[in-house]
This record gives C-alpha cells, structure tokens and sequence, in this order.
C-alpha cells in the first residue's frame, strides 16, 4: 500500500487545482475584466477537458505501459498550470485550463486503476479510497490555502503554486512508481461496447448526475454563501475548508467501509440521498451552513469509491474502461453542472435557488440508482457480481 501513496501525492495536486478555481472566480473576473459567469467557465473547459481525455487514454493507449504514461499526464498537467499563472486573458486562460484539464483526465484514470493493481482485490476499496483522498485532501488542506495566498498576493501564485506541487508529484512518481503491466489493447468495438453495456450505463449515469449537482453547485459556492448568508468574498475560505474537511471524511472512511461489508448499492443509497438532504439545506442554513458543508462534502467523496468498486467488480475484464467512463462523466457532470449553474446566474437566477436545483438533480440520481441497481433490473451476467451488494 505504500506504493499507493505516490499516486495519492499527484491526486492531492489533482484536488487543489481542480476546486481552488471556485474560491478564485471573483478575483480572476475583476482581473481579466470580465463577470464571475464567465470567468466560472475556466472550471467548464477544465472538466470537459478532463472528461473526454479520460477514456481516450484507457482505450487508445491501452497497450503502454501505465508509468510512462502517469508521469507524461502530470507534465501536461504542470504545463497546463504554467499557462494558466502567465494567461493575459480569457481566451489563453481557457485554452490553458483545457491543457491542464487533460493532463488530469489522463492521469486520474491510470492512477485509480494502478491503484487497485498495486492493492490486489482484498484491499481494493482502501486503495480507491486513498486516491480519492488524496483529491479530497487537495481541496481541505490546499484550497483554502490557495485562496489565503490569492488573497495576499494574487490568484497567479495560486496557480504557481499548484504548478509547483504538480512538478514535485511528477519527480516523486517519475523515482518511486514501479514499473507495472500493460493491459493488453482494448478494440475499438470493446471501447464503444462499454459505452452501451448495461450494466456499466447506469452506474456511470448515477455518477454524472452527482456531479452535476455536487461539484456544479461547488463551483458557485462564493455567491451562494453570499446569496444565502451574506458572507463576503473574504469569509469564503472558512466554508471551502468545511466542505473540504468532510471530504476528507468521507472518502478516507469509505474504503474500509466497502471492504469489510462489501455492501456497495446499500451504501451508495445511504450516501446519495444525505447529498440531497445536505445540498436542500444550505440556502436555509446561510452562515451557518458548516455542518451542511462538512456533510455534502463527506457524501461527495464517498460516493465514488463504492462507484469505482462496483464497476470493477462488473466488468473486471475492461475495468480501465469502465473507470474511465466513470471519471469521464464525473467531470463531464461537474463540466455540464457548473456551465448550466452559470447560465442560470447569467440569465438573472438568484444564487440562493441553486442549491434546491442541484439537489432535484442529485435526486433523479437517487432514483435512478435505486431504479437499475434491484437484483431484477439487472441482465443475468451482472445479477451475482451485485447480490453480496
């Protein structure tokens, strides 16, 4: 497992300049002159970036080996952070935050999968988890720290910095990641055929419709809070830190959790409908959200290693695939939640209704996990790999 723990230091990196972006978009805006809608864009470009690299690399260069391949993702990704701190405008911003999201894409979807190599089944879930922690982790100790520094000197030094820690992960993987099989090639019929397997579509949509209530919803937090509770841009970093604390939480104790009962539809459940409560309550709560934050947080987190385990377990002959079809539409969902969060704050939509919609987002998710996950909506080859669920 200590192996593990170097995949978790680029997952850390991942987590910090995935979501130091949302505690940035006021002061970015007022830099490039342009509005917090647009200027939230970058966080879209990212994801989708992020979303469409992510399988392409699982399909098409299945056959390298994954070392080469983690350590050239975490260069693209620096490299994409360096253009981003040097951005003179929108445009370039853009362009350099989708560099960087598909130096991310690329990376999360081998690490996940190294990462479950390296552990072996037994401890799959503990592995998973330890890479989502390291995301998680980003955000808690990383985002508010971003934000600190942005505060005192400027949001480039943010993005220095994530550059910086992106370059110390790719030195320590490039010297302590073992060398590691390559999957044989996946045929671009195998590839299309995840796409419409019935047993990996829905647990990948559940995951879209998370994010797009979840990670979209982060994006805007700063006028959320500000709509909800009056909390100024200068107070924002204290609820970045609740959130992020909860996701610590929650994916550090999810793997064990999924190890030891293996009961991983009854805990996707549980976790998807305390996202929705979570989520409904904050436009109530205002200032006093932390404890809804802390809780949205840990449900978001956790709910992608009972994901990531189930799919593993269904399709174990294409599991790169399939994870990467599940980090795909995590980030297309975060990509598709934050572009329809920001139109919504575009077109006049108050910041306080956000939350209420994300949350009957989060709840067609419930629903339909609950809808395709019985023994019966299953086809026969998928039923057994699900009973122990």
């Amino acid at each position: 497992m200590r192996k593990v723990w170097l995949l978790m230091l680029g997952s850390f990196t991942l987590g910090l300049d995935a979501y130091v972006t949302a505690g940035l978009l006021p002061v970015v805006a007022k830099d490039l002159g342009t509005t917090v809608s647009l200027a939230g864009q970058m966080v879209t470009v990212f994801t989708l970036a992020y979303a469409v690299s992510a399988p392409l690399v699982a399909g098409l260069l299945s056959g390298v080996r994954p070392r080469a391949l983690v350590v050239a993702a975490l260069a693209v990704f620096a490299l994409g952070n360096a253009l981003t701190a040097l951005a003179p405008g929108l445009a370039v911003l853009l362009l350099a935050r989708a560099v960087a999201g598909a130096g991310a894409g690329v990376y999360s979807a081998l690490s996940t999968a190294a990462a479950a190599t390296l552990a072996g089944p037994e401890r799959r879930g503990r592995a998973l988890a330890l890479v989502m922690g390291g995301m998680s982790s980003g955000t808690v100790l990383g985002v508010p720290l971003g934000v600190l520094l942005a505060d005192h000197t400027s949001w480039r030094a943010t993005m220095w910095l994530v550059t910086g820690l992106g370059t110390v992960a790719l030195l320590g993987l490039a010297a302590g990641l073992p060398e590691m099989p390559a999957e044989p090639p996946v045929p671009v019929r195998a590839r299309l055929g995840a796409l419409a397997d019935r047993t990996v579509l829905p647990v990948v949509g559940v995951s879209f419709l998370g994010a797009v209530a979840s990670l979209g919803l982060y994006t805007y937090l700063a006028p959320v809070l500000a709509s909800s509770g009056g909390v100024g841009e200068g107070d924002v970093a204290p609820h970045l830190w609740a959130w992020g604390i909860g996701g610590v939480l929650g994916s550090v104790l999810a793997g064990p959790l999924v190890d030891r009962t293996g009961r991983v539809v009854a805990l996707v459940t549980g976790i998807v409908s305390t996202l929705v409560v979570a989520i409904g309550l904050l436009p109530l709560l205002g200032a006093a959200a932390y404890p809804a934050l802390v809780v949205w947080g840990a449900a978001g987190w956790a709910f992608q290693v009972p994901q990531q385990h189930r799919l593993l377990a269904l399709r174990a002959e294409r599991g790169t695939v399939a994870l990467a079809l599940n980090n795909s539409a995590l980030y297309l969902g975060s990509a598709v939640g934050s572009a329809l969060a920001g139109l919504a704050l575009a077109t006049g939509l108050a910041p306080r209704a956000l939350p209420w919609a994300a949350a009957a987002v989060a709840g067609a998710g419930l629903v339909l996990h609950l809808a395709t996950a019985r023994p019966g909506a299953l086809p026969a080859t998928a039923a057994a790999g699900s009973r122990r669920a």
